[in-house]
């Protein structure tokens, strides 16, 4: 006799490469244990989510839970991703006091996801400005999914840029650990001259964010760290490419033999130089939005598979760090882990694309580039059973609604109207968010480490 399984969930189910009309999935422990249609096998419990669409649990594979507040971040940052149906965070090594370089720092970070997070949490490393290769092999022996580093400077201590000497050293050891290497990808010297000519002549204002940024100081920081990759033979990734050309020149490198990847953060796929001025300090991130015609530019990378993944640099400043008129004495970053799926799903729906592209760029593609598939971003037979419940309809976005510090509870993309809206949340199978209230405990996330040394690259070629 067959014993019931212990959760059945019925809807449309959005994978990768179709949609499972009126399909099921069947859930034994906290793995994924029967996918299939029609009849819905015995089951303890059965969630019917007739007429709507279950996804894989997003994995957000760029976030900062501790910039602003340091480890007791990744609490409430974890509360927005279960609203949000995100599941899995990969989290950037930038906390505040110090940053997450070496393995010891490491394993204290990873007892506070253990103590304080809602979802399951992968986690990035970094190396200090000076003197930090040595530590690179014991990250990734505790469990890394990946390197970050950056060429533009934020703090010498928790967000330095590291020179060329030292970059070419810790690519040659990462590309050992077959990791990859995200960079934050900004030409300093270019920034800052900018930066300083406009303050000298008093244009604080907006839109001077993106004047001092242009896509030519990511561009030349993109020409350097590939080529850098290309001797080393490291995998180097645009942490954030706000322009299409960003990942036409990972295109070509991959063309010269490299392993050069990028990613877009969503901001990059809807908002506009007109946004930022209008937002002000809530609409400053770096990089900076660009205009109406480059976001069709990056839509095009989209569809025509050039980009890793999309993302949101979820990094949720405390709201009085966004507020002034001088658009440089204004924190960067934006609050988006909440609205993020539905943001997507109604970008997608707008475009008249598929949902696929969102189980493909927002999931899978991510998890792999991490190490994570499958058993992370993926609804297949033994894999965790972390799903994503999107409701159609008309709804509108609102801030006074995100799961975090009342501090947070800002958005760039409050009033918005959306198209879908999260009704369930799912980790390892069980219910995180029903669409009103976080469910989750503190400490029930876990730390994910890296399950394998596999390119995602590599992998993707090979279908």
């Amino acid at each position: 006799m067959q014993l019931p399984y212990d959760r059945v969930l019925r809807g449309d189910l959005v994978l990768p490469d179709g949609i499972l009309k009126d399909g099921y999935v069947a859930v034994r422990g906290e793995l994924i244990a029967a996918i299939g249609q029609g009849e819905l096998p015995p089951a303890r419990q059965v969630d019917d989510f007739a007429g709507r669409s279950i996804l894989p649990g997003l994995v957000d594979g760029h976030m900062h839970t501790g910039s602003a507040i340091g480890f007791p971040g990744i609490e409430g940052a974890t509360m927005s991703a279960a609203a949000g149906g995100v599941t899995t965070i990969c989290d950037m090594p930038y906390d505040v006091p110090r940053a997450v370089t070496n393995a010891g720092i490491f394993a204290e970070k990873v007892a506070a996801v253990h103590a304080l997070s809602h979802v399951d949490v992968a986690l990035y490393a970094t190396i200090t400005k000076t003197g930090g290769v040595d530590a690179i092999a014991g990250l990734a022996e505790a469990g890394a999914s990946a390197f970050k580093l950056s060429t533009y400077e934020y703090d010498a201590v928790r967000f330095p840029r590291i020179d060329h000497p030292t970059m070419v050293a810790a690519f040659r050891e990462i590309a050992k650990t077959g990791l990859m290497v995200a960079v934050h990808n900004e030409d300093q010297e270019l920034v800052e001259r900018l930066t300083a000519e406009a303050q000298a002549s008093g244009r604080v204002d907006p839109i001077m964010h993106a004047r001092t940024r242009p896509p030519l100081a990511e561009t030349m920081a993109d020409l350097e760290i590939f080529e850098i990759g290309l001797e080393t033979g490291a995998h180097v990734h645009i942490a954030h490419s706000s322009v299409a050309r960003g990942f036409e020149i990972a295109e070509a490198f991959r063309a010269m033999g490299g392993r050069a990847s990028g990613e877009a953060c969503i901001q990059y796929l809807c908002m506009t130089e007109e946004d930022l001025v209008r937002l002000k300090g809530f609409g400053k991130c770096n990089p900076p939005f660009r205009t109406a015609a480059e976001v069709e530019r990056m839509w095009g990378a989209l569809v025509n598979g050039q980009m890793a993944y999309v993302s949101t640099d979820h990094a949720p400043w405390q709201r009085e760090k966004k507020l002034g008129d001088d658009i440089f004495a204004c924190g960067a970053g934006l609050t988006g882990l909440q609205s993020y799926a539905p943001l997507m799903f109604t970008m997608l729906r707008e475009r008249g694309l598929p949902l696929t592209l969102m189980a493909k760029y927002c999931a899978e593609n991510t998890a792999r580039y991490h190490g994570l598939f499958p058993k992370k971003g993926a609804i297949k037979l033994g894999s965790d059973a972390d799903f994503l419940v999107m409701e159609e309809g008309e709804f509108v976005f609102d801030e006074a609604s995100i799961q975090d510090r009342p501090d947070a509870r800002w958005s760039p993309y409050h009033g918005r109207a959306m198209t879908g809206r999260v009704a369930a949340t799912y980790l390892r199978g069980s219910c995180i968010w029903d669409g009103t209230a976080v469910l989750a405990r503190p400490g029930q996330g876990r730390f994910v480490p890296r399950q394998h040394r596999n390119s995602a690259l590599v992998e993707l070629e090979a279908g």
